[in-house]
């Protein structure tokens, strides 16, 4: 056998999938096995692909085990005379394994090969090829002088960008999304260290085969695609502490001395300034918004405050300590109204902040009407503080589309108009898929991909003509006519503006990313149901937090009437601490939107007392549950079923 394909996957299904059908084809041009390592994943990766894939061997762990010893555990059962270790949203075209191969017999010193990657918008990835890290190639890239000199040998060594992107080049460091290794070299010098949990163990494997007297090449003859599907985030915190301590990890064990005590202080100084930085941008996009909103709002009132009793009404004498006491309290109601509003969603809805401001205000003035006289102060304030905080929000969301800094609802929907590119066939094929997932009304048509063909809006050749002509930003691409080595040419030639996502021939999915900075997104029948709906999980959400606050206020009195008062208890605290949500799915979630576990099944019953149900009957309810949801569903069964809420 000439290749083992091993592959470890972690809640990235639809991505594997697309993945798993481009190594099918890539292997019928040699022989090889497919193995694949699930690390305890939590979105029925396992029930999903096995009937898809029945060639494929599949190793189900009870527990994420990390990159290095999952990638260990396919190596131990692997019978290839080479080893292609691979991440699960890549696509390789159909001679990438016959050509490296061939490479590899024609330079018998290589002992590893690592490819050509692209993004999803045909954009070459900088990590294709990389130098080992020393102190001053990473100092160089902290403070950015590998960006500002992009193609010098020196700052830009940790990418080697003085190096062709088209041309084979011996390099150091092969990246562990497509390493393609002799088993024999394996075997000497081991597979990966398993200290690395997540980041830098492919630094420390290509280090080591270096070390063993053999070269490390990077491979342009044979571009793949990287969706950069995973989960980890490379803006995120957890990500920076994970890739430094894998670095600082590298430096303790291959340096001495005191290089290494000089590296290691530099890494430790990397990870508080990007952990700095990176705090300061979740903040940002996290907080930032609405602490800006907040203080619109607080300025808005408190201009009302002064504006009305001295200029309209200066015969009223209003008690400054509470209007102090009042505003902070409109101000967070206002907040909170405009989260569940959908006004914080990644793009901004002008309809949300009309109705948000609607309910708040209504609210609020219908609350103080039931207020006593001591606690009243001007209705006119509320109300015209409402609006002026409106226009002053309104103004401030009119400067941040205009700056691109926020995206609205109609940058979205331009964004999402796509083209599909392939045969009526497949183009039908597609679109059934898109109909059953919410997405037919954004396909502005179908491009052709083969000569004579007159019923299309134009020829795939034609995509950057039609893109300034018709508001189309991305190309479903359909494997079949195409082969996946055609359609990776495609994506290599996209107009800057336009970005692409495949389709297998036969796949239950259509897989893209923007660029390399962002994660990967899957077009599937999941993305039908309402309770994928970020609007509808915070209202689910905000329904538990009503019912367990309730239930923690009426604790006194329905501890007489729920089964388990204890339990009871103890859900309260699991719900507001958003462990647990109060109405869950029945059976198995495979196929549907992803929510917390269930105090109750949508059902009513308990998850531990549904298993006496047939797994048929309790998946038709949870389809049931997710395509109909609503809060009052959710309402509706907990006050039906309200004596089994302790579980």
């Amino acid at each position: 056998m000439e290749l083992s394909v091993i592959i470890v996957n972690y809640n990235v299904k639809h991505f594997l999938e697309q993945c798993l059908y481009s190594v099918r084809e890539a292997l019928r041009q040699t022989s090889g096995e497919i193995i694949v390592i699930d690390n305890c994943s939590t979105d029925n990766s396992l029930t999903y692909l096995q009937p898809l894939f029945p060639e494929v061997q599949f190793i189900a762990n009870k527990e994420n085990l990390g990159f290095a010893r999952a990638c260990n555990q396919g190596l131990a059962i692997s019978k290839g005379r080479f080893v292609l270790f691979l991440n699960p949203d890549t696509i390789v075209p159909e001679d990438s394994f016959e050509s490296a191969i061939r490479f590899m017999d024609e330079h018998p010193e290589a002992g590893a090969l690592g490819s050509k990657m692209l993004d999803g918008s045909g954009s070459f990835l900088k990590e294709s090829k990389r130098a080992f890290p020393s102190p001053l190639t990473s100092l160089y890239k902290l403070f950015g002088l590998s960006k500002l000199f992009p193609h010098s040998a020196v700052f830009s060594r940790y990418h080697l960008g003085h190096l062709d992107e088209n041309k084979n080049n011996e390099v150091d460091v092969l990246a562990g999304a497509y390493m393609f290794i002799r088993k024999k070299v394996l075997d000497e010098v081991g597979g990966f260290d398993e200290q690395f949990f997540m980041y830098g163990e492919d630094v420390d494997l290509s280090y080591r085969i270096q070390k063993s007297g053999r070269k490390n090449y990077y491979f342009a003859n044979s571009p793949i695609i990287h969706f950069k599907g995973e989960s980890t985030r490379k803006g995120s915190m957890n990500y920076v502490r994970m890739f430094y301590s894998a670095m600082s990890l590298f430096v303790r064990k291959h340096y001495g001395g005191s290089r290494a005590g000089i590296f290691n202080s530099l890494i430790h100084f990397a990870i508080w300034f990007r952990a700095g930085l990176s705090a300061i941008g979740q903040f940002i996009r996290r907080l930032g918004l609405p602490l800006i909103d907040a203080g619109l709002i607080i300025l808005s009132f408190w201009l009302m405050t002064k504006i009305w009793p001295q200029y309209v009404r200066p015969d009223i004498k209003y008690d400054n300590r509470l209007l102090w006491m009042a505003i902070p309290g409109f101000t967070l109601f206002y907040l909170v109204t405009a989260y569940y509003a959908g006004l914080y969603d990644k793009w901004y809805r002008w309809s949300g902040l009309i109705r948000s401001t609607t309910v708040a205000t209504i609210s609020l003035l219908a609350a103080y009407s039931l207020l006593p006289e001591q606690y009243r102060f001007s209705r006119a304030i509320v109300l015209f503080g409402a609006i002026l905080a409106f226009i002053l929000i309104s103004l401030l969301r009119y400067l941040l589309i205009s700056t691109r800094v926020i995206s609205s609802e109609k940058q979205k929907e331009e964004h999402t108009k796509y083209v599909v590119a392939g045969t009526v066939a497949e183009y039908n094929e597609v679109m059934q898929l898109l109909e059953k997932a919410g997405f037919r009304q954004q396909v502005l048509g179908r491009v052709a991909v083969e000569k004579n063909d007159q019923q299309a809006i134009g020829h795939i050749s034609q995509l950057a003509v039609l893109a300034a002509s018709l508001p189309f930003r991305e190309v479903i691409c359909c494997q079949g006519t195409l082969g996946f080595g055609e359609i990776i040419e495609i994506i290599r030639q996209l107009p800057p503006q336009l970005t692409a996502r495949i389709h297998a021939a036969g796949s239950y999915s259509v897989v893209g990313s923007e660029s390399k900075d962002s994660s990967g997104e899957a077009l599937s029948l999941e993305n039908s149901f309402p309770l994928a709906d970020p609007y509808q999980l915070r209202l689910k959400r905000g329904t538990d937090v009503l019912v367990a606050i309730g239930g923690l206020i009426a604790f006194s009195v329905l501890l007489f009437f729920v089964k388990k008062p204890i339990g009871f208890l103890t859900n309260l605290f699991r719900v507001l601490t958003a462990r647990r949500t109060w109405i869950g799915y029945a059976g198995s979630p495979e196929g549907l939107p992803q929510i917390r576990k269930g105090i109750l099944g949508c059902n009513g019953i308990p998850p531990h007392l549904s298993a006496q149900l047939s797994p048929e009957s309790l998946h038709r309810a949870d389809y049931w549950y997710a395509r109909d949801y609503t809060a009052a569903a959710d309402l509706k069964v907990i006050l039906r079923f309200y004596r089994n809420l302790g579980g």
